[in-house]
């Protein structure tokens, strides 16, 4: 209870009122005027009822006590036992604390950032986000119901903003070990057919680096076929060289061995994208007599300054000899040794355009560029009339890797190129600018080889659905048999021309084994926390895909068509980490998700984290496994300051705040109270000056 004062007058005329009433009750009693204590008693009734005093009695309701419950939802609590164990102990900790009607728990879930490249587990933003609007007074302690892989903890002089216990509830368990592979450092980019280097390591987490004794052994695997297998020791980095087989994407995966009892094999594969880069590609380039088309190749070639490009024309064939001395002719002899024997595997394609056997090369010589072929090698075939006739290069020994053989007649009349029903699904011509109307809005052209019916896949068709344009894989190598010499008309703009540059690149291109342009893949990229896989084909329908989880499961998608051959699945994960795709006989891996990203770097659980915070405040840190079910321990309320911590109980420290609810108010000299009094003290008065 409170006195108040709510004075009728201000309190310096109270004052002076006061001062007045003093002087004369100090006059009185000196004069000694009978009264005088009963008159001094009446002027201080009456100044007491002007400065009108009032008790007040407040009405206070005791605060509850807020508890946070911070409840670990993310990647590294994503296996079934932990799950167990963490929905288990939250119940328990629900009953626990219900039984004490004065402490109020929020319960907070924390997942991944379903927005983050980059997950992480960050608890104490989510602690900080729970008591935000709730005083420092009214917290009793904070609960981590973790496996202590947390990613955003303060520092430990930090102020956490609340004077309570930090608890820390461990889920897993106490002998946890989990093996993972990290690429250390590896290149971006590399240059094709030249040697790289990078370095990857190998952990064992939750046992001393070593103690497993030996080495482990790791699968390397490069777009998906296996190039070597290393013996990494762990905790020791570990270099790997290797070669770049292919321009564009290269997509090197690192698996190592499964360990039993492991806490998660989610984490035994790493990835790495290295860009492949053609540096200088090498063409060689072999022309009969000249003739109006050998321009149009040239200059395409030439054009590009990644290429370079030695280009011979037979401008002197051996039936020409006319005894001039070799010396005099301003003419360069044609290096047939030099480049079909020493040095024909430096090139990365050859282009035979419109030349025909005429004695320059040995027949020898073209069981060497057969056999490049069938190495790996690229060759391009641009036919004309010679290739119909007697002195054929299909009357050679190349003829093991052509994919069609003249019948030794052309067949000449106007036609306009069209695409086959492969040839609008084939990456090598789908979609070429004009291919969609019929005709296609293209210039003509008058004359074809005709050849037997053609092995692998014929993209173009001339008149009458001949072939036109021959694509084929003879052994590692590629076969292109463009069977018409007239595509210079397109370059020459004749009848509006045609898409002669995009179809010559391409065509080269898929000689030289470029990933984008391979009639049958599938491959797999991430946007942000979206993942598309896309698979290409030129057969019928792919069917669905099969995604695997990194947590290990899977789940089978259909696939949906968005072009000729191209079919498409999208799906916006919840997950980050590693995915396998799979389609068929193909697969692919891809990250989704930042590759170093916190929640992947440990997956075992651990105390250590938040064991300075306990000792810092008092609290406790214990794991709640036992056997087959979750251990809590009990719960202790105290008042005050927490001085010292409990081993096996949770100590909780007990708000004293309260809320006003109201006040209630009693005027003591108001109503027949205060008159009373008043008339009291005349009435005295009157009495003693009656006597």
């Amino acid at each position: 209870m409170t006195i108040e004062f709510a004075p009728f007058f201000p309190w310096f005329v109270l004052a002076t009122l006061g001062l007045l009433a003093v002087i004369l009750t100090v006059l009185a009693f000196w004069r000694s005027v009978r009264g005088a204590s009963i008159r001094a008693l009446a002027l201080a009734a009456l100044l007491l009822a002007l400065a009108n005093p009032t008790l007040n009695q407040e009405d206070r309701e005791q605060l509850s006590t807020i508890v946070p419950v911070i409840v670990d939802r993310s990647q590294s609590q994503d296996t079934a036992q932990r799950q167990q164990q963490t929905d288990a102990a939250l119940a328990g900790l629900k009953e626990r604390f219900s039984r004490y009607p004065r402490i109020e728990t929020r319960v907070v879930e924390v997942a991944d950032d379903g927005d983050s490249d980059t997950p992480a587990t960050k608890l104490f933003t989510a602690l900080r986000s729970a008591i935000s609007d709730v005083p420092p007074a009214r917290i009793g302690g904070a609960v981590f119901l973790t496996d202590g892989q947390i990613h955003d903890l303060p520092g430990t002089n930090q102020d956490l903003g609340f004077n309570a216990p930090v608890h820390g509830l461990i889920t897993g368990q106490p002998d946890e070990f989990d093996r993972r592979v990290e690429v250390v450092r590896a290149p971006r980019f590399g240059i094709v057919n030249e040697e790289q280097e990078l370095t990857l390591r190998v952990f064992d987490d939750g046992r001393p680096q070593g103690q497993a004794g030996g080495t482990a052994e790791v699968t390397v695997k490069m777009n998906g076929q296996q190039i070597a297998t290393l013996q990494a020791a762990p905790g020791r980095e570990t270099p790997f060289s290797f070669t770049v087989p292919r321009g564009g994407n290269n997509v090197m995966e690192f698996s190592v061995a499964e360990l039993p009892g492991e806490v998660t094999t989610a984490n035994n594969r790493a990835v790495h994208v290295i860009d492949g880069i053609r540096q200088n590609l090498r063409v060689l380039l072999v022309s009969g007599e000249p003739h109006a088309g050998e321009r149009a190749w040239r200059n395409l070639l030439k054009s590009d300054a990644s290429v370079d490009l030695v280009h011979f024309t037979i401008l002197r064939p051996p039936e020409k000899q006319d005894g001039t001395p070799i010396n005099e002719l301003s003419l360069i002899a044609f290096p047939t040794r030099e480049l079909f024997v020493e040095k024909i595997k430096d090139f990365d394609l050859i282009i035979f355009d419109r030349y025909k056997h005429r004695g320059v090369l040995p027949i020898l010589y073209y069981d060497y560029i057969a056999q490049y072929v069938e190495n790996g090698g690229a060759l391009l075939i641009a036919a004309g009339p010679e290739h119909a006739g007697e002195d054929s290069i299909a009357a050679t020994p190349l003829e093991q890797v052509l994919p069609a053989a003249p019948t030794g007649e052309m067949h000449e009349a106007g036609f306009y190129p069209h695409l086959s029903q492969i040839g609008t699904k084939h990456p090598v011509t789908r979609g070429l600018d004009g291919s969609t109307s019929n005709p296609p809005a293209w210039g003509r052209w008058f004359r074809t080889v005709d050849v037997d019916p053609p092995q692998g896949q014929t993209v173009m068709e001339g008149d009458g659905s001949r072939p036109l344009l021959v694509l084929n894989r003879q052994g590692e190598g590629r076969v292109a048999m463009l069977l018409s010499d007239q595509g210079w008309l397109w370059a020459r703009g004749f009848e509006g021309g045609g898409p002669h540059v995009s179809l010559y690149r391409r065509i080269a291109h898929w000689l030289m084994k470029e990933p984008e342009l391979e009639e049958e893949a599938l491959t797999a990229r991430a946007v942000g926390r979206t993942l598309q896989a896309t698979r290409q084909t030129i057969g019928d329908d792919p069917g669905p895909a099969t995604i695997k989880y990194p947590s290990g499961r899977t789940e089978t998608l259909p696939m949906t068509t968005f072009g000729p051959g191209q079919y498409r699945v999208e799906r916006r994960m919840e997950e980050t980490g590693l995915f396998e795709v799979s389609n068929g006989d193909f697969s692919t891996l891809v990250h989704v998700g930042t590759v170093d990203a916190p929640e992947f770097k440990a997956m075992i659980s651990t105390e250590d984290t938040l064991k300075p915070y306990a000792e810092k405040t008092r609290g406790l840190v214990t794991r709640v496994a036992s056997g087959a079910g979750v251990t809590l321990p009990d719960i202790l309320p105290v008042r005050g300051e927490v001085r010292v911590s409990d081993p096996d109980r949770m100590v909780i420290r007990m708000t004293d705040e309260t809320v006003l609810r109201g006040i209630n108010s009693l005027p003591l000299f108001a109503g027949f109270a205060g008159l009373s009094a008043l008339l009291f003290a005349i009435a005295a008065m009157w009495w003693r000056e009656g006597r």
